[in-house]
């Protein structure tokens, strides 16, 4: 796995966790609360902060915008009047990306479309994130892809094929590329998340820096995720899930995600080494719960020990019974009262 530098972060196989909190639109179409996500996020311990940007004329046509959309989390009375109440203006983006810049937090956005994109880059932000929704949107991958930012992908609603040929396209014109495992249902459903999937990307993509972007309930599988090889985690965030809006119940709130942050954290620092070794600490429970070869009999100096004069107590303090075979048919130096303790220099060896 090649490093991937996102912003002033350095991400990989030897380097910590990325945390993205994807606030979305969970923001409602409000800077003010799109700036306490901003802040909340930063004392979770997040890395990044990640929003939407659409221009609503190019993603969706004239039927599309007046599509009725009438229900508790709508914003508006069609589907265009509900997206248009939900984006940020680019005064808003400025505002929000200078307020992240000055808490030391990544700022990105998913541009779903090329004059979002355009904007975005003009903008500054850390890398682009692509959407799963536009994973097959070829034109839109290479008008990103030409910018030379990194890139991240979620490949949800896709299989191994087409995952497979956007990286192939955007690797034509842009190596720094991360690829997130994703299911793209609200929340996912445990059987559906397919954590597997991280070791298939890691197989077929090494120099790719693998990642997952969740929307279960809770941060077990997140967390899990990290274990398996997660260098970038993704989730929705947001301040309260009860709010209105179709993302803030697959979201997690401050409390939940700063969670999240300490257990990945906890994840990294108990991975570990690859070599088993024994830990210095555990000595002194080995010198209390382990056994030693103690004898079963008085055994006197000169005479050859036999099987049945040893036998394996606590404390770990002598012999290990490893070398039982071994110290069989030796003698002892000075004799040694039943029931004691055989230590290394008992032994005629």
């Amino acid at each position: 796995m090649s490093d991937l530098k996102l912003g002033t972060r350095t991400v990989g196989s030897t380097h910590p966790t990325f945390i993205i909190a994807e606030i979305g639109i969970n923001h409602q179409g409000d800077v003010e609360i799109a700036k306490e996500l901003i802040t909340k996020a930063k004392e979770c311990g997040a890395d990044a902060v990640k929003f939407q940007k659409r221009t609503i004329s190019r993603i969706l046509t004239k039927e599309g915008l007046e599509m009725p959309y009438d229900n508790r989390n709508s914003f508006g009375k069609t589907y265009g009047e509900h997206k248009y109440a939900l984006e940020l203006s680019e005064d808003d983006y400025r505002t929000i990306l200078a307020f992240s810049q000055n808490l030391d937090v990544e700022f990105s956005a998913s541009g779903w479309d090329e004059e979002s994109i355009d904007f975005l880059d003009e903008l500054g932000v850390s890398f682009f994130k692509m959407a799963s929704a536009d994973l097959t949107n070829f034109p839109l991958l290479e008008h990103a892809a030409k910018k030379g930012k990194p890139m991240v992908l979620s490949t949800g609603m896709a299989n191994m094929e087409i995952v497979k040929a956007a990286v192939e396209l955007i690797s034509k014109f842009n190596n720094q590329i991360g690829v997130l495992q994703c299911t793209s249902t609200y929340p996912a459903q445990f059987e559906e998340i397919n954590l597997n999937v991280l070791h298939t990307y890691k197989n077929e993509f090494p120099d790719v820096v693998i990642g997952y972007s969740g929307h279960e309930h809770g941060i077990a599988i997140s967390t899990a995720a990290v274990a398996l090889g997660a260098r970038i985690i993704e989730r929705h965030f947001t301040l309260d899930r009860t709010m209105k809006g179709g993302d803030h119940a697959a979201s997690l709130e401050p409390q939940g995600f700063a969670k999240l942050v300490r257990d990945i954290h906890h994840v990294e620092n108990a991975m570990g080494i690859f070599e088993k070794e024994v830990q210095e600490s555990e000595l002194p429970v080995f010198k209390k719960l382990a056994k030693s070869i103690v004898s079963n009999v008085n055994i006197e100096a000169g005479v050859p020990i036999t099987r049945e004069m040893l036998t394996t107590k606590g404390p770990g303090t002598g012999i290990n019974p490893m070398k039982m075979a071994s110290v069989i048919g030796k003698t002892v130096k000075a004799s040694i009262p039943m029931d004691s303790v055989i230590k290394e220099e008992d032994i005629l060896w």
